[in-house]
């Protein structure tokens, strides 16, 4: 099981003046955020880009926030703006945290074994429709991921929430047994081969009528015959 650990990050404090300051700094390299939560006033920062990067690189991770080389605060991500294109970090928002009072996050799901389910052998299709659980834990203990081996699932099961092993200290929040992680499903039929499509939509039109070539083909005689004339 991996579990949270405590990565440090250095921010620099800034004024909230606007949306051209926020501008100047993403040229810099540089991504504005807010820290707030617990007991302190919210704190407007600025953070290097990379640095910031590899301290959210593990979900569900605790940050120790040292604002101006102060002390440290605990915090996680509460929220996170990415441009819509290139995925950059535009805005982060990070609330305070304390390490023994439990917190909800989100928690991505990991599904192990699918090439050796029986189901998947026998040509079934295995579908993730759950792929984020909503959990309760303290900050250090929340995972970064809660694997389940599906290797034992056959076509026509279906892997419910209340299935998932959560590590020690962690609880699932929601309808356990109504929310659905993963289906098994019989194969997909093929009706017909593509080319055969291809072949029939050429030669036979909707509605039974020849297609473009016996089209051609009679206008060619119409032509002749007005030729003729």
């Amino acid at each position: 099981m991996e579990r949270s650990a405590l990565t440090r990050l250095d921010v620099a404090s800034r004024e909230p003046d606007g949306s051209r300051s926020a501008r100047r700094m993403r040229h810099e390299g540089l991504v504005p955020g807010v820290l707030y939560g617990g007991n302190g006033e919210p704190i407007s920062f600025a953070v290097e880009a990379r640095a910031l990067r590899t301290a959210l690189a593990g979900a569900g991770a605790v940050l120790e926030v040292a604002l101006d080389g102060g002390r440290a605060t605990p915090a996680v991500l509460k929220d996170a703006q990415r441009h819509p294109v290139r995925g950059e970090l535009m805005h982060v928002d990070l609330v305070r945290v304390r390490l023994d009072q439990a917190i909800q996050a989100t928690v991505a799901v990991e599904l192990v074994g699918v090439e050796e389910a029986p189901g998947v052998r026998d040509g079934g299709v295995l579908e993730q429709t759950t792929h984020h659980v909503q959990v309760e834990a303290l900050p250090t203990v929340i995972p970064e991921s809660i694997s389940h081996d599906v290797s034992g699932m056959s076509i026509g099961d279906t892997l419910l929430l209340s299935a998932l092993d959560a590590p020690e200290g962690v609880t699932l929040l929601g309808e356990l047994d109504e929310i659905v992680i993963a289906t098994l499903s019989p194969p997909r039929l093929r009706l017909e081969d593509e080319e055969e499509i291809e072949t029939e939509t050429g030669l036979v039109g909707e509605d039974g009528e020849p297609g473009e070539e016996g089209a051609g083909d009679a206008s060619g005689d119409g032509a002749s015959g007005d030729d003729g004339e």
